[in-house]
């Protein structure tokens, strides 16, 4: 069994409390790693690292620092089998999508690496005619980067890429169900030159180790993926430094199915947005909202291929589609709101309970349901895992009211041929993202950001390297 350590300030240690916590397989559901349980001690040791460094790492030229992002990039293709077996150990991850996501983490390194001479100020018009406006931007200082379990390398990345090219130092935490794959990292990096303090893992609770590094001072952005609990908790705990913000939270993205769309392409894209990672992904397909010409033969086509998504050991092969979820509150939270939403009236067509047969793991079935209303909790509250509720609508109109009747903004698709239809959709969802005739699924050089509840800020592309950058404004008169 592996023991991790924490690196703080270009060495590996210990918490200071010497405590540590097990990491556990979700699959097997036996320990596979210790990792150190850190507190408040530990965050000061961090927090004044990255105060430290950070300095001279915002004076080092930017094409000085993307060499470093590349190196990061080819450390970890050189390390793939290995990183990708232990994503897909720590979290049940199947293998060819643990894969996909250690390639997607090298490839968002090298992307932001490119990106070291491309960012600019401005020149603003003066009012006066012996006058020059410049507005530079300058690295925001301190970053705390807080990961999710679902995609804990990647998201490892989009925090740490930015920072690193635009000047920033940064503490990232990983989160307690998910740190190994984070600590492989930190191995693999740590002799590639890069300046002390400049670059910190931590690991620990969110309520003592998280709660005193958002709480410092010292910080200049707290970035969050997780959910919307854990993003009012973080904007409550920055209030006092007035530190800015940038959460991904949860999601309840819609699919809107029209009556002309192309059937075979819905119905496959709907499922591969639903069961990817056993539906434990912030911009899955939370709720379809079909046109009632095609309602009938939607969900006789979506019952066979749900019926047909397999499960089970996340490195058997060849790979089924989906394993078990992250932990047994997870599943107990699916199984309760299955349960509730047939007693309110609705049909299971696939599914519906835990999946028996497995030696071990928290399975549940992929689940299709039927005769859903856009009161139930069922399509209003995230469920998270490969549960898809089905609602028939009279018309277009409809679709677009129910989608946007929800707290949450961050995706949404639709599967039609007709532009106008298209059109509308992108212009009147109230969502982050709009997906056409295709699976949800965002691109490195996007613009990853919710609305409402979803989140503030985002992440990915231009507009997610400006999130690590503050303006400063001169006025020049000569």
């Amino acid at each position: 069994m592996k023991t991790y350590r924490q690196y703080i300030n270009g060495e590996f240690r210990d918490a200071v409390s010497g405590e540590q916590f097990e990491v556990i397989n979700p699959f097997t559901e036996k320990v596979v790693a210790m990792a150190p349980k850190g507190n408040a001690q530990d965050a000061a040791l961090a927090l004044e690292a990255a105060s430290a460094a950070q300095k001279a790492w915002a004076a080092t030229p930017c094409s000085a620092r993307a060499p470093y992002l590349a190196r990061m990039a080819a450390a970890i293709r050189a390390n793939r089998e290995m990183l990708a077996r232990t994503l897909a150990e720590e979290q049940a991850k199947v293998l060819p999508l643990a894969q996909v996501e250690i390639d997607a983490t090298a490839a968002y390194f090298d992307y932001y690496a490119g990106w070291s001479n491309k960012y600019e100020g401005e020149v603003i018009q003066s009012d006066r005619p012996t006058e020059n406006i410049l507005l530079y931007r300058q690295p925001i200082g301190v970053v705390v980067g807080i990961c999710p379990w679902n995609f804990p390398f990647f998201v490892m990345a989009r925090k740490v890429a930015p920072s690193i090219l635009t000047g920033c130092t940064i503490i990232l935490k990983p989160s307690s169900d998910t740190p190994n794959t984070t600590f492989e990292f930190a191995r693999l990096i740590a002799d590639i030159g890069l300046p002390k303090g400049v670059l910190n893992f931590v690991s620990g609770g969110g309520s003592t180790l998280g709660d005193a590094l958002v709480r410092s001072p010292e910080v200049g952005l707290v970035t969050l993926t997780g959910s919307v609990e854990t993003g009012q908790n973080i904007i409550t705990s920055t209030a006092q430094n007035i530190t800015k913000t940038s959460l991904e939270l949860g999601g309840k993205a819609p699919v809107i199915v029209c009556a002309d769309c192309d059937m075979d392409l819905t119905v496959k894209a709907a499922v591969a947005s639903r069961v990817i990672f056993s539906g434990q992904v912030c911009n899955c397909a939370e709720r379809v909202y079909v046109e009632a010409p095609v309602y009938d033969e939607f969900m006789e086509r979506m019952t066979k291929a749900m019926g047909a998504v397999t499960y089970g050991d996340p490195f058997a092969d060849p790979a089924p589609d989906m394993a078990c979820q992250i932990n047994a509150a997870q599943l107990g939270k699916i199984e309760d709101m299955v349960s509730t939403a047939k007693a309110d009236g609705v049909e299971v067509l696939v599914g519906g309970k835990r999946a028996e047969g497995q030696p071990s793991g928290y399975f549940y079935e992929p689940t299709l349901l039927a005769g859903c209303t856009q009161d139930m909790e069922i399509v209003r509250k995230e469920i998270f895992g490969p549960v898809l509720p089905v609602v028939k609508v009279d018309d277009f109109d409809q679709a677009i009211d129910l989608a946007n009747d929800c707290e949450y903004g961050l995706t949404s698709s639709i599967f039609t041929h007709n532009v106008t239809k298209m059109m509308r959709a992108i212009n009147e969802l109230k969502f982050g993202e709009t997906y056409v005739n295709r699976e949800h699924f965002e691109s490195i050089q996007g613009f990853h950001a919710g609305w409402r509840k979803s989140g503030i800020g985002g992440a990915d592309g231009k507009h997610g390297l400006y999130e690590y950058l503050q303006t400063h404004v001169a006025y020049i008169q000569y």
